[in-house]
């Protein structure tokens, strides 16, 4: 018996906070100040299993575009 990773965890809550603050992808990645992709940031709000470093550049690219202070638990929901 093998454990498998469920990799598609749905929509995440960072979905709903991007679109309440009328930001889009390209604004995430304009506003980090590491290097991120577009990709990366869909994956995010898709719900696709991200490591923990990407979370972490996602969630400082959204709180720096919306000018909010989001932890973790707040953008995603695993």
């Amino acid at each position: 018996m093998t454990l498998e990773i469920e990799r598609n965890l749905g929509t995440q809550p960072i979905a709903g906070l991007m679109e309440a603050e009328n930001l889009k992808v390209h604004d995430l990645v304009a506003a980090s100040e590491v290097q991120i992709t577009h990709k990366m940031i869909t994956k995010a709000c898709k719900g696709r299993r991200l490591t923990r470093n990407v979370q972490i550049k996602v969630m400082n690219a959204y709180n720096r575009a919306a000018g909010q202070n989001c932890s973790l638990q707040e953008l995603f929901n695993y």
